[in-house]
């Protein structure tokens, strides 16, 4: 082992290569408390503190103080002359080391809790105490040019520069408290798995290509070109060069998961396991938006032996419209998902109300309403004159509203001229409540009712549109602009309430246009191609035709305040119904098919009936931790284009790198 001979000189030395060194070489005591501990039961007591200086207050060349602050907590330090010497080896006062520490540099302290005069206390839970310092030690100083101070809240940068320095970013407590709210919540819901008899089954992540739904991220392998030197070895005699045979073979990928839908199904059906979870990692190629990563975290559940089709009605019990009872499968998966959130909310008392598709699309233009508002959107084509009904029905047209009373436009709202061109706006006549002048075009263009909407007085602001007569999709004109209204027109006591729902009863398929790259024209799952039919709709299913827009499927929402945290559904276990779905309705071709060949002979061996859900962990907690962006709960997150400015992902790739993978850049090859 080294040894320096003349040690006093050896340190010197290393003290002039980098001042930290100390630190890291020297010997210092572990932390007796942290920041966040210390209140006036800890007058008079001796401690040893850890953290980083975020504030510092000079009052004079005797006096000056200083705030230090670790995940726990902060803590006022005093520090004056008298304070002894900063650590054995630098000879200085604390006061001269803290005072000469840029902000953000991490030093220990230690010294004697003493509490503060009446004057000085602050609230919060140290804000009567300060620590007088006895010894200081630096234990490694910040740049004096910080890219910026996360503790000055008032100035902090854009979110995409903040995410270039995220080391940095997520030193703020209000990131840091998400990052350990997020860890209690997980560990909250293991536990309630857990105690239900849940399995956690880790599942690949590497997977084949496969027409689910979203765009998929590819990751290319060197099986091809090693399949190609293999038949060089086991065919000696072949006449092929190893060139030539590694042109021939096509670049081979895998694809990763979008979800463990086939894996966690097959294990189902495998009887290894009637009850898995895991909190799955799902990566998905799509356009990002504030509550949408390319990589997330899903509480993935898959339940065997599950009741499959409705019950029926409740008897006396039978919620009124727009609410309504479960009638489809899969109750068990129901009740251990809201088993889940009470759990982790520590709330028992939470409601979870039902609310089938149709209604929620009709009442609040939207599959996944948002309840904390009670306005509903209300069918105004009966109030319409005749023949205005007739030009709308012979169209396949209906026109909708809602209104809200007394809305000050001018005051409150900003998005008149921002409008959708579908989208209009009229004040209730002072005189004639069958009089509605419009205001959002100032064109003059009236509309005159047969009979006055009830509920509507003079001044009340009425929002109208014309939809499709057949609901469809996620959103209707007025139901994005409710959406858009709530943060407006609520209370922040309101806003700040839970209201969790599910939505029920979705039409099983669509031909939804976000996923015509997949469907080519064709029919398109509207969950998933393994999503059971309502069994009243079978007969529809069977007839094909027109008739598969009127099949429903056993798919369930759980949605909180306007946003979906959860998707599930009964799945298909019958191999012929399968494999009739993707043959003769979705019409998949044998190509196509071969991609679900795994779980086709896993159903064919007997599988279970069987049901599951996903929860979208990061939206759950972005909900709880009243963030308006999945990105403040994730401790690395990409920005809304996918980018990583932290990590400086993605990057190209060399060329010869590529090569090995049997890639060539477009650019490469329109050369050639």
């Amino acid at each position: 082992m080294f040894r320096l001979r003349r040690p006093q000189l050896g340190w010197a030395l290393l003290q002039r290569r980098s001042s930290t060194l100390a630190a890291h070489l020297g010997p210092y005591k572990p932390r007796t408390h942290t920041c966040g501990e210390l209140d006036e039961t800890c007058v008079g007591q001796h401690v040893d503190l850890c953290g980083w200086v975020v504030q510092n207050r000079k009052i004079s060349k005797k006096l000056a103080f200083f705030v230090l602050q670790d995940i726990h907590g902060q803590v006022q330090l005093l520090a004056t002359s008298k304070s002894s010497q900063g650590s054995e080896n630098s000879g200085n006062g604390a006061l001269s080391v803290l005072g000469s520490l840029p902000l953000q540099s991490t030093v220990q302290v230690s010294g004697v809790v003493k509490r503060r005069l009446p004057s000085a206390v602050t609230p919060g839970k140290s804000g009567a105490i300060e620590v007088e310092i006895v010894n200081a030690r630096m234990l490694n100083p910040a740049s004096e040019q910080l890219p910026f101070l996360p503790n000055d809240e008032n100035n902090l940068p854009n979110e995409e520069f903040r995410l270039k320095h995220r080391h940095l970013d997520l030193r703020r407590r209000k990131l840091s408290s998400n990052l350990h709210k997020r860890s209690e919540i997980s560990h909250k819901i293991r536990n309630y798995l857990h105690s239900k008899n849940f399995v956690e089954v880790e599942t690949p992540m590497l997977l084949k290509s496969t027409p689910e739904g979203a765009r998929e991220y590819l990751v290319p392998t060197r099986l091809s070109k090693i399949g190609a030197q293999n038949a060089m070895v086991t065919d000696p005699e072949s006449k092929q060069t190893s060139a030539s045979l590694e042109s021939q073979v096509e670049p081979m990928f895998y694809a990763l998961s979008q979800s463990p839908q086939q894996p966690k199904q097959i294990l189902i059906s495998s009887g290894a396991v009637e009850r898995y979870f895991q909190f799955a990692r799902c990566f998905r190629d799509e356009d990002g938006r504030a509550d949408r990563q390319p990589e997330f975290t899903q509480i993935d559940l898959e339940m065997a032996w599950v009741s499959w089709g409705g019950e029926g009605a409740s008897g006396l019990n039978t919620p009124q419209r727009p609410f309504s009872d479960w009638r489809i499968g899969g109750r068990e998966v129901r009740d251990t998902v809201e088993g889940i959130v009470r759990t982790a909310l520590e709330d028992q008392n939470i409601e979870f109300p039902v609310m089938r598709y149709e209604d929620a699309m009709s009442l609040y233009g939207s599959d996944k309403p948002d309840l904390r508002w009670d306005k509903q959107i209300v069918n105004l084509t009966s109030h319409l004159s005749l023949d205005s009904q007739n030009q709308l029905a012979d169209r396949g047209l209906v026109m909708e509203g809602f209104f809200v009373p007394g809305l000050d436009l001018k005051e409150k709202l900003q998005f008149l001229k921002e409008l959708p061109h579908d989208v209009k706006v009229y004040n209730t006549d002072a005189s004639d409540l069958c009089h509605l002048k419009e205001i959002s075009s100032g064109n003059g263009s009236d509309l005159r009712l047969l009979t006055p909407l009830p509920g509507t007085n003079p001044g009340d602001t009425i929002f109208t549109a014309i939809r499709p007569a057949v609901l469809e999709g996620g959103w209707t004109p007025l139901g994005r602009l409710r959406a858009s209204l709530i943060p407006v027109c609520l209370d922040t006591e309101i806003l700040r309430e839970r209201r969790f729902l599910w939505v029920t009863e979705f039409p099983l398929f669509t031909r939804d246009e976000d996923k015509e790259f997949l469907a080519h024209g064709r029919l398109s799952s509207s969950h998933h191609p393994f999503t059971a039919p309502m069994v009243e709709d079978i007969p529809l299913l069977l007839q094909g035709g027109n008739s598969l827009s009127n099949v429903r499927g056993q798919h369930y929402d759980l949605v909180l305040n306007g946003t979906e945290i959860a998707g599930g559904s009964v799945r298909v276990h019958d191999s012929g119904l399968q494999k009739y779905i993707f043959e003769h309705v979705l019409k998949l071709s044998p190509a196509e098919m071969e991609r679900f060949s795994e779980l086709v002979r896993a159903l064919e061996s007997g599988a279970p009936p069987h049901a599951g859900i996903a929860i979208g962990f990061d939206r759950f907690m972005a909900i709880l931790c009243e963030e308006p962006s999945i990105r403040n709960v994730v401790a690395f997150p990409k920005t809304a284009a996918g980018v990583d400015p932290l990590f400086k992902s993605p990057t190209a790739v060399a060329l010869d790198v590529l090569e090995l993978y049997g890639l060539q850049p477009k650019t490469t090859i329109r050369a050639s």
